[in-house]
């Protein structure tokens, strides 16, 4: 039986950080567990590949939501990375941190040490920004941050202007002193390919005598002496291994894995467990509720002037940039979908902005519900835009079906299910027609296509929100970090309530949803709980 000082399960956004910087002194010996396979795959390694990645069960959980009433019973499809990077291996790339609010928020939610200003360190230790070093941004971490403003489509300037004409301001860094306004996105990539935690993290480690890295490995349970953490047991290639870790086991498998792997040992509802027949360990009601996501709506538009439909649909377009990417790693296919975006108080008085836009010069009117074919666009020049409140307040849940460790738990997001999500939906439908209503955008707009111009009554608007609104693939809080074991899972040293040696970190512990995309966040709790754990162990 194999013995290592710390086990980390789930080599995702938080899982590498943990691989990397746990093994990084050679004095403690690491286990990284990954139930999925390499990241070096073109489609995962080539920016805009993550539309094939984005529906490819090699890659990807694939899971799907249960019929959920707040949109119409529609069911969601909620892609999770399953390869070496995990979710950061199939994301936009998007790197937004969030606004400093959302973090003291956590800290007075009873988490000291989680304030903006004790998180600030991490993510300037966790990013290499193009743009240099300065007090918010750091220069010499592992994730390169790119600064797209010369390599987004032309059209993204008809967006920045509409946000002038607004009165909003342009933001040339959405990471910098203020999150407001209308810019461009950065995102992790270098030289053209994506920096996945994987590649930032992991990569550079995997050299390490006192690292191992077994991929395809699907941990089935954690094992325990009493209420002590003492290893896992996986299943890779047909047969079972066990894992016995020394000091501590560290679940780092997501928002959807993390809580399902702890209900399938033993921790979690106790009722929910003795019907499944699960032996209980530790009775935590927290472990797969509070479950929040971002819920967004897309317009559609054709356009008056080219986009990149006209680039990519036609096959010789697709050829030509293929080529492109093939010689130089530059052109369309060395970016994401969404270009330019921003952030936007629509109320006064808030402490953070509360709605996020998306402007993509692409369009896709007839992909299929849960796959966008990124290199297939529609046949006509067209553009989306897009918009998502920051804080919704309607929470889900998630349970086992069974104690299958194999079969899917069932995913219930409970979207719309407050009347404040509701108007903040509504708001954020009347805004995306408030910038298409702009000179700037209306100049090129030649008709909407969705919703279509009937759909003008608040009403409408939200009834179309319920039949076309979908998730931004922001699952997080199923393993809340709090004070309370009663409510909450981990507390603020990431330890798991009632456990010993065992801790989560991952997107799963977010007291509450960050303000804009969540793959930077995650990738800071990486880096923060290793100075967590290497103290403890010091």
């Amino acid at each position: 039986m194999a013995e290592y000082d710390f086990i980390v399960v789930g080599a995702g956004s938080a899982g590498c950080v943990l691989a990397s910087r746990l093994s990084e002194s050679g004095r403690f010996s690491v286990l990284l567990v990954e139930a999925g396979g390499s990241d070096r795959s073109f489609w995962l390694m080539m920016p805009i590949g993550y539309g094939k990645a984005f529906y490819d069960k090699r890659c990807n959980w694939m899971y799907m939501t249960e019929p959920d009433q707040g949109l119409n019973g529609r069911q969601s499809y909620w892609p999770r990375g399953k390869a070496l990077g995990g979710s950061s291996a199939i994301n936009a790339m998007i790197f937004v941190r969030g606004h400093s609010s959302d973090f003291d928020g956590w800290a007075a939610m009873g988490n000291p040490g989680w304030g903006w200003d004790e998180v600030l360190p991490y993510f300037k230790k966790l990013e290499s920004n193009d743009r240099g070093a300065d007090s918010l941004r750091g220069a010499d971490g592992p994730v390169r941050i790119e600064s797209k403003e010369n390599d987004v489509h032309p059209l993204c300037q008809s967006f920045l202007k509409a946000g002038a004409e607004l009165g909003m301001r342009k933001n040339t860094d959405f990471n910098g002193p203020e999150l407001d306004g209308f810019g461009v996105y950065q995102i992790t990539t270098k030289d053209g390919m994506r920096m996945s935690a994987a590649r930032a993290y992991l990569r550079p480690a995997r050299g390490r005598a006192n690292l191992r890295v077994e991929t395809g490995a699907f941990t089935q349970t954690i094992l325990f002496d009493g209420k002590r953490a003492t290893g896992i047991r996986y299943r890779q290639n047909g047969n079972e291994h066990t894992a016995r870790a020394r000091r501590e086991v560290i679940l780092s498998a997501g928002a959807i894995n993390s809580p399902q792997l702890l209900q399938l040992s033993g921790v979690g509802p106790g009722a929910l467990l003795q019907t499944l027949g699960i032996p209980v360990v530790a009775a935590l009601e927290g472990v797969g509720r509070h479950l929040q996501d971002h819920l967004c709506i897309d317009y559609l538009f054709r356009s008056r002037v080219p986009t990149l439909n006209n680039q990519l649909s036609p096959f010789m377009g697709r050829l030509r940039y293929g080529l492109q990417y093939l010689l130089s790693r530059t052109g369309p296919l060395s970016l994401g979908i969404n270009h330019a975006g921003g952030f936007v108080h629509t109320a006064p008085g808030l402490a953070a902005p509360n709605m996020q836009l998306f402007f993509s010069p692409m369009s896709y009117t007839k992909a299929p519900p849960g796959k966008r074919p990124l290199m297939r666009p529609d046949p006509f020049p067209g553009f989306a835009l897009a918009a998502q409140p920051t804080r919704p307040t309607s929470r889900g849940h998630l349970a086992l079906r069974s104690p299958d460790a194999s079969a899917s738990p069932a995913i219930h997001p409970n979207y719309l299910s407050t009347e404040f999500d509701q108007q903040e939906m509504i708001v954020a439908s009347r805004l995306v027609r408030r910038i298409a209503a702009t000179p700037a955008l209306s100049a090129v707009i030649a008709e909407e296509l969705a919703p279509g111009p009937s759909v003008t009554s608040d009403e409408a608007m939200l009834d179309d929100c319920r039949a076309r609104a979908g998730t931004v693939y922001h699952p997080v809080s199923t393993c809340r970090m709090g004070p309370d074991p009663a409510e909450d899972v981990v507390d603020a040293a990431l330890r798991v309530h009632g456990i010993t040696n065992l801790r989560v970190a991952d997107a799963s512990i977010f007291p509450t949803l960050t303000t804009g995309n969540t793959n930077a966040a995650a990738i800071m709790v990486g880096e923060k709980a290793s100075d967590l754990i290497l103290s403890a162990h010091r």
